[in-house]
Order: structure tokens, then sequence, then C-alpha cells
């Protein structure tokens, strides 16, 4: 396995998408956001996604140069329509929003329709998070989730992400899928042919396999608690947005190849200084973390906060690279040879 320099990589990615006519910002937005998801080995959700992204822009699922428009019948809350762009760039402009109508209101949400995958929901938490504000972000996906004691899936892998300001560090991120993995991370065993964990995931019938290429749903975490969480998401994206829900919703791989998904997300943001001095909180949370990491752990490995794995992987990688499966590379290579200038 070879890996990738993250920066060099990120500005041919940017280059690339530019190439074939896609509009600077979500352009940029793409690229920034699978290169931060990739240095903090969120690998399902990061690098490997480019070629199929790039496809999508080429058949016409994804807009080029979407034409955003807000609906706002509330003052701290609005409404979305992303005119099919990628979900990267539509969840910045959402989360932006949101920052905006915070900084007058102390809290507010925006909600998302006519979006598209939109990566990893770290990279908008950690935008607001950045900005000095608590960033929650939410979104649907089509159908992989096995309903709890059913036989089918009904929900997707329906993500959580919150993300506040920390003292003396990068912000806390909790980050984490409604289903005990992503699919993605089904696909990445299959390029392998490596065998799946048990529980991870059931064929048609709802048996569980540990075969990848007979994986055809996902199984919740914490079994009907997990899925009640993924209801809790659909809800908050497609309800409140007037969208699909995941059971009527295109899939991300295997749907024709020009069909929009109509992906829905939903956001929120706290400006912390409605509620406490911005620096005491801060400093709170530190002092919390440090709190928990100091506990007596089991084994020899110091006991983590949530988002720890993700800062130490993001310190490892920005010195060795982002590594990446060779078949990957190669649709790279096969989409521009530029792309061999960026591995290490």
């Amino acid at each position: 396995m070879r890996a990738f320099d993250g920066e060099k990589l990120k500005l041919e990615i940017f280059n690339s998408f530019q190439s074939i006519g896609v509009n600077r910002d979500s352009a940029f937005h793409a690229a920034e956001s699978m290169i931060q998801t990739s240095l903090r080995a969120v690998d399902s959700h990061g690098i490997n996604l480019f070629p199929h992204y790039h496809r999508s822009f080429l058949s016409g699922r994804l807009n080029k140069n979407p034409q955003f428009q807000f609906e706002q019948k509330r003052s701290a809350a609005a409404v979305l329509d992303a005119d099919d762009a990628i979900g990267h760039h539509a969840g910045i402009v959402a989360m932006d929003k949101c920052l905006e109508l915070a900084r007058e209101h102390g809290i507010s949400a925006c909600t998302v329709r006519n979006s598209s995958h939109y990566g990893a929901s770290s990279y908008f938490g950690l935008h607001a998070a950045d900005k000095g504000y608590i960033g929650m972000s939410f979104t649907n996906a089509d159908a992989l989730v096995k309903a709890y004691n059913g036989k089918e899936s009904f929900f997707g892998t329906n993500p959580i992400c919150f993300a506040a300001p920390m003292k003396g560090e990068s912000p806390f991120c909790l980050d984490m899928a409604t289903s005990l993995v992503s699919w993605n991370k089904i696909k990445n065993y299959r390029r392998t042919n490596e065998s799946i964990p048990n529980h991870w995931a059931y064929d048609g019938a709802g048996n569980e396999v540990t075969d990848p290429h007979k994986a055809a749903s996902l199984s919740p975490i914490g079994d009907y608690k997990g899925f009640g969480l993924g209801m809790m998401v659909e809800i908050f994206c497609a309800l409140l947005s007037d969208s699909v829900i995941a059971k009527d919703m295109l899939a991300m791989f295997t749907s024709p190849a020009e069909a929009q998904r109509k992906v829905s997300h939903y956001f929120m943001a706290i400006d912390i200084e409605a509620f406490i001095n911005k620096e005491r909180f801060m400093e709170h949370l530190a002092s919390m973390a440090s709190r928990m990491r100091d506990l007596d752990p089991i084994g020899n490995e110091q006991v983590m906060v949530p988002g720890d794995p993700e800062k130490k992987a993001e310190k490892l990688r920005l010195q060795v690279g982002i590594p990446c499966l060779d078949e990957v590379i190669a649709e790279y290579l096969d989409i521009n040879p530029e792309f061999e200038t960026c591995i290490i």
C-alpha cells in the first residue's frame, strides 16, 4: 500500500474538479473535506471517494454550479435547497448560515434538502468549533441499516457529529454513525477480500455474515437504541426538510449514475457566550478531557476521549502521508496521470 502527500493531493483534487467545470467553492470544500477526513483516518469517507464524486459530476448526478436558495420562516431557523450540489459544499453553506444566526440569537438550526453525500459529518462540526461555536451535524443516507428484529434495512447510517472548542488543543469532536460501521468500510473490506467481524452486517434474509460480498445491511449501534437514534436523525433531516426518507432514497453506488439522490442534512450552531464565558467553557472542557485521560487504564494504553484516535492519526499522517489502496490509486491515475506526483 502506497501513500499520498495530503497537501499535494488536496490541490490536485481541487484542480481535477475545476478542470471538468466544477465551481470553485464546490471543488474546494470537497477536496478540503476529503483530505481532512483521511488525515483523521476516517478512510471510509475520505480520499477513497474522490473517483466516485468525479464520476458523479461527469454524469450529471452532482450539479457543478448549484444555485442555493434559503427559506427562512423564523429568525433562528432556515431551510436550504441545495440544488443537487455536492454535500460538502451545501453543508458548509448551511453551517455558515447557522453561525450567522447563532451570533444574533444564541442558537440556530438549518435543514437541507436536495443535496448529496456530504462526506464526514466532522467537517461541519469542526468548521463551527474552529470558529468558537458548538456545532452539530446530521445527515440521512440510503437505507442500509437493518431494522431491529427485522430482515430488511430501513434507515441509513445516519451519523451524528457534536464538536466544541477546547482550551490548548484542537476541538473535541464526536463523529459516529448510528450503525456499527459505515457501508464504505464494508466496501473497503471487499476491496481486500478480508472477512468482516461478527455482528457488522447481514444478508438479504437478515442472517449475520462475515463475508463482505454477501452483506446487504448493517447492524445498528446498540441494537434497538442505535436504530432509534437513526430514526431521530431521519426526523431532523428528511421530515423537517420535507424530503425523501432513507427507505425511498436511491442508493449511492448502485443507482443509475445520473440519478440525483435527494439526500438531506441538519445542522445546529450554539454561541457559547449566550450561556457562559467561552474561555471558561473551553477550560472546563479541557479539564474534563484531562481527567478522563488520567483515569487508570485496564491495559497499557491511555484512556481516550472521543476524537483522540483521530487526533493521534492526524499527527502521524501529516508526517508519513495518507495510505491508499493500489486499486484506488489506479482509479486516480485513470482520471489524471498527474496524481502520480502526489504519491510519496
